[in-house]
């Protein structure tokens, strides 16, 4: 589906007030809507708890994941040479560098999906399976609200939390990516402010807790738009958290210096329940590439005053399953 047709249905479908899901690949250029919310088999979701699983589904053994092959340290040293000196050109302040971890899983990806918890959960078909922590935009009685999530650590650290909070690097780029998202939503919105600031959330895997900081930022939508979906999310694409500032250059840097496509990895997904939008950004997942494999996705941003050894740990970190 283009995304004139995704907009065109997202804002035919809310003016309406029809419930839909809706989702977006990382560029853009696959995307789906549906109406038939329930029936659809093909796309399983499940937002804060509302979706189209069966019970039966849900009685599933406890998956888990092995990791085959990661990317090695050199090749990722190679990317990140290529996003730092791309810092240094003045092409970005602050680049989101992801990287695939091939896997294998004790079970289907839709079996994975009906057993892992999480706030946003999509599957589609056979080829993607999300189960993010991170919201990106709520859409309720006339405003908009977006969560971006920026700075990771591994909670048994000693002193986590205090160690993420006093990262010089990691409030460098909380900084920008709220001041990003603050400039999105203007384009879309009115009075735009940031209701809290870099507040830590913990996020339970199936062997460890990490600790993710995260800022909310809202504004008012004009009168008579509030149900125009894709005249107020699209404009928005791709989400700030996971590209980088600016935007448009960091996204042209994004794809000069990873080794493979991003595909559903990084896209959106949202459900309107014909009263509230609520859509998250597609982190935590693993993807079917073309030639069967699985890959588990992960990234991390990257600054000026990054250490190439201390982000490639991170976005290892982040391979994990939700208890």
């Amino acid at each position: 589906m283009s995304r004139e047709e995704l907009r065109r249905q997202m804002n035919d479908l809310g003016r309406k007030r029809i419930p839909f899901i809706w989702g977006v690949d990382f560029d853009a250029s696959n995307g789906f809507v549906r109406d038939d919310i329930r029936e659809c088999r093909e796309i399983l979701w499940s937002v804060n708890g509302v979706g189209n699983i069966d019970a039966e589904d849900q009685c599933q053994p406890q998956p888990s994941l092995r990791i085959v092959e990661v990317t090695d340290i050199r090749d990722y040293r190679s990317m990140f040479d290529t996003v730092t000196n791309g810092l240094m050109r003045g092409d970005s302040f602050l680049t989101n560098l992801t990287v695939r971890t091939k896997v294998t899983c004790s079970c289907s990806l839709k079996e994975l999906f009906c057993h892992v918890k999480a706030p946003y959960k999509i599957l589609i078909g056979d080829e993607f399976v999300c189960f993010s922590p991170e919201p990106f935009v709520r859409i309720s009685e006339g405003r908009i609200s977006t969560y971006p999530m920026k700075g990771t650590i591994d909670a048994s650290i000693p002193h986590a939390e205090e160690t993420l909070m006093t990262d010089y690097k990691e409030l460098c780029e909380h900084y920008t990516i709220v001041d990003l998202m603050r400039n999105d939503l203007n384009s879309v919105a009115e009075n735009v402010r940031v209701d809290r600031f870099r507040y830590v959330e913990k996020i339970f895997a199936t062997n460890k807790t990490i600790l993710q900081t995260s800022s909310e930022i809202s504004g008012s939508l004009p009168a008579g738009k509030e149900f125009d979906f894709g005249d107020l999310i699209l404009p928005l694409l791709p989400a700030g958290s996971i590209t980088g500032a600016p935007k448009e250059a960091t996204v042209r840097l994004i794809k000069s210096a990873e080794d493979a496509p991003r595909g559903w990895y990084t896209g959106v997904f949202g459900f309107f329940d014909g009263k509230i939008m609520d859509s998250a950004v597609m982190i935590r997942c693993v993807q079917r590439d073309n030639d069967g494999s699985l890959y588990f996705h992960s990234g991390g941003g990257i600054t000026i005053n990054s250490q190439c050894d201390n982000e490639y740990q991170e976005v290892l970190t982040k391979v994990y399953l939700p208890q």
